[in-house]
Order: structure tokens, then sequence, then C-alpha cells
């Protein structure tokens, strides 16, 4: 078995996605998704979030450990690249809301 960081990875990125969705309701919701592209990179990273589970998932399911580790590399890539379009997303909430 690898080093089981698939398991945390698929906890942390499903919540996350939680967190990816609840920014594009308040959007909509507050009507403020007509003027930006929030919302839109924000759907992006919630897609990356979820191939980054799915992977994830099997690698935590697969028996073949050069096939787990394999996947959760993959897991883990696309995991670093939602983490850092997460934090592009709060940046530009904050240069863009900021003292509205």
């Amino acid at each position: 078995m690898a080093n089981r960081t698939s398991q945390h990875i698929l906890s942390t990125s499903a919540n996350l996605l939680g967190f990816c969705l609840f920014i594009i309701t308040s959007l909509h919701i507050g009507d403020k998704s007509n003027n930006s592209y929030i919302d839109e990179f924000t759907a992006i990273v919630a897609l990356l979030l979820t191939i980054s589970s799915v992977f994830s998932f099997f690698s935590i399911r697969t028996p073949d450990t050069k096939k787990e580790q394999q996947l959760e590399q993959i897991a883990d890539k696309f995991f670093i690249v939602s983490l850092l379009g997460i934090f592009a997303i709060i940046l530009f909430i904050i240069v863009t809301y900021w003292g509205k």
C-alpha cells in the first residue's frame, strides 16, 4: 500500500468541493456573478477537486500496488493545482470586494 495520502486527499477534496459550491451559490444569490469571473473560475476548481477525488477513490480501491501509487500521484497533482486555484479565488475575492 502507498503512503495512504489518498484517504486524506479524498476527504479534503470533498470538503473543499463544498467550499467551492458555497462560493458559487453565494455569488449567484447575491447577484455578484454578472460582472466577475469568480464563479467560472471556481467551477473549474470544483471540477479539478472532483477529478482529484475520483482518482483518490480509485487509488484506495485498487488492489494493484503500482497502480495505486500512480493513481495517488495523479490525485495529488490535481489536488495541489486545486489548492492553488482556491488561493487565487480567495485573493480575487479580496481584491474585488474589499471595501465595497
